[in-house]
């Protein structure tokens, strides 16, 4: 999918704020885009007075500008904006994203929208720039690709003197943001769903194939490891990665949840990347797989045909995420999240929040959204093999 201009404008804006001065090539590089493409963003971002342009270089406005037209912070103010803090490349909670803006927009409330970038750390500088442009309030998703990062975080987001939720992120239990308002989704009951819908078509033997580079994925291999493992009728399960790329990444990590539950468990769960899915399905006789997330959903179900393997004649197949599973030549049953409604929830219990009535300051909510099954066909009864 084409990312909208704006969007990706942004994320120049982001990238730019964050480093100083940023080489157009780099900038392409990171973007995945051209460089006459980001050499066009940088002219319409410095004629309106966001960039300032080099020679072959994008420098931020704040450099150029005195001290004294740093605004302070001004959380108090009743004109500030909420700011929306999500990172880069992610379609995902862009859907999110847009839940809680259509919210804002109608309570009049002004939007300051912030890409992180993809790189450790992205998010703070973000925020801080936000904070200091008097945002009363704060919504975000980080990206916390592993374990450490989030951790890391924990200490200067608990410190926020901005009313904070989290949208789609559920902080480690005990930790410092256990007590910190959040909206997310059940994704063990999504994973529930999916297992559960694959058993109703007498499925007994069934792979889950699933990134391990988000709190998401690492959430969706710990339910399928546990709902698999308590399930009679499941035969044989095993947990392989969805992409090759689909791994916490470089940096400081420690074992992920999810990633512990998966390798404490029975001897079924392997450590296979998704190139290994079609050879995994004729060793072990898989008859079904869970994929997440979408996209590479997608690339996988061409892959086993590339291999043979045909969904839903050899194997039946249900997605996770819902963005663009049905968009497939052969469209995917898919587990749905409620990203948008997710966004709008967690905007409306940031706006009681700012609002100064009666329960604005009441209790921490950690609220769940169930998810649904959008059933599409791409699963199907399991035929008994003719003798």
């Amino acid at each position: 999918m084409r990312e909208p201009v704006e969007l990706r404008r942004q994320r120049i804006l982001s990238v730019v704020e964050s480093r100083g001065a940023v080489k157009v090539s780099v900038l392409a590089a990171e973007l995945d885009v051209s460089v006459v493409t980001i050499r066009r963003d940088v002219e319409e971002l410095t004629r309106a007075g966001r960039l300032r342009r080099g020679h072959g270089v994008a420098r931020p406005v704040r450099e150029a500008q005195p001290p004294t037209a740093v605004p302070a912070p001004r959380s108090e103010e009743p004109g500030g904006a909420v700011a929306l803090v999500v990172p880069e490349r992610h379609s995902y909670l862009y859907e999110t994203l847009h839940g809680a803006r259509t919210v804002l927009e109608e309570s009049g409330m002004r939007i300051a929208l912030h890409i992180a970038p993809q790189s450790a750390g992205a998010e703070r500088p973000q925020v801080e720039r936000a904070l200091a442009d008097g945002a009363r309030g704060l919504l975000i998703a980080p990206r916390w690709r592993n374990a450490r990062s989030e951790e890391l975080d924990y200490g200067w987001l608990a410190d926020l003197r901005v009313p904070t939720v989290l949208m789609e992120r559920r902080p480690r239990p005990g930790s410092a943001l256990h007590a910190l308002d959040s909206v997310c989704s059940d994704h063990w009951y999504g994973t529930y769903l999916a297992v559960e819908h694959l058993v109703s078509l007498g499925h007994r033997r069934i792979v889950l194939a699933a990134r391990d580079d988000s709190p998401t994925a690492r959430s969706i291999r710990a339910a399928f490891t546990e709902i698999a493992a308590a399930r009679p009728e499941v035969e044989d399960w095993s947990v392989v990665l969805s992409s090759p790329k689909a791994v916490p990444g470089p940096g400081p990590d420690s074992p992920a949840v999810g990633a512990a539950a998966v390798e404490a468990a029975p001897p079924a769960t392997e450590d296979r990347t998704a190139l290994d899915l079609a050879a995994l399905l004729r060793e072990r006789g898989v008859t079904a797989a869970v994929l997440h997330g979408d996209v590479d959903a997608l690339m996988l179900v061409q892959r086993l045909a590339e291999s043979g393997v045909e969904v839903p004649r050899d194997c039946s197949v249900v997605a996770y995420d819902d963005v663009v599973a049905a968009l497939g030549s052969t469209p995917l049953t898919a587990v749905a999240p409620p990203k948008a409604e997710i966004g709008r929830v967690a905007a409306e219990l940031l706006l009681q929040r700012l609002s100064g009535a009666a329960g604005a300051s009441g209790p921490v909510r950690r609220t769940e959204l169930l998810p649904t099954l959008k059933v599409r066909g791409s699963a199907q009864t399991l035929t008994a093999p003719t003798e």
